[in-house]
């Protein structure tokens, strides 16, 4: 262990690839006093490169909570078209059963009265027909008893009977 101490007394220490323990301390020191410097800054370029990347992000939000708002408005003024829409369309209907109901009574109307036009045609015509079948029947009736009277006159009345009538007929007059 003497030895040991000698050795380290002396300067002359463990080494790795040539180099002493002195320099691996020198190198730490420097490499932390660098890393202070710098990592300082490379902090500040981050937090910089961050905050542009959140106000990136907030950017975004705030189009996107525009753009939503702008959808809700859209959907809004569509759900209002759509209502006015079915509104209208009821009120049609309704227009539509209103007129189809008038058409329906006024069918109603003008069918009774062509009924009752018709009606009174067809009685005309069979009053007609019986005025006709009437006046042919007493025709009819007319000359068969012309034609009996004839033959009864035929049978009845001579000549002389007939002369008898004129006579009282001229002098009547």
């Amino acid at each position: 262990m003497a030895n040991t101490l000698l050795i380290l007394a002396a300067g002359a220490g463990p080494t790795a690839f040539g180099m002493n323990v002195t320099f691996y301390v020198a190198a730490a020191m420097t490499l932390l006093l660098l890393f202070a410097f710098f990592g300082a800054k490379v902090h500040k370029i981050a937090a910089s490169g961050l905050d542009g990347s959140i106000a990136e992000i907030r950017k975004q939000l705030d189009e996107a909570r525009a753009l939503r708002a702008e959808a809700e408005a859209l959907r809004k003024e569509y759900a209002d078209k759509i209502a006015n829409a079915e509104r209208d369309a009821a009120a049609m209907i309704e227009h539509a059963r209103q007129e189809a109901d008038a058409l329906i009574a006024k069918a109603e109307e003008d069918t009774t009265i062509v009924i009752a036009r018709r009606e009174k045609m067809a009685s005309e015509k069979i009053e007609a027909a019986e005025r006709t079948a009437v006046a042919e029947l007493r025709a009819r009736a007319a000359g068969a008893a012309a034609t009996a009277a004839r033959g009864l006159i035929a049978q009845n009345h001579s000549a002389a009977a007939d002369k008898v009538l004129v006579d009282k007929a001229i002098g009547s007059i």
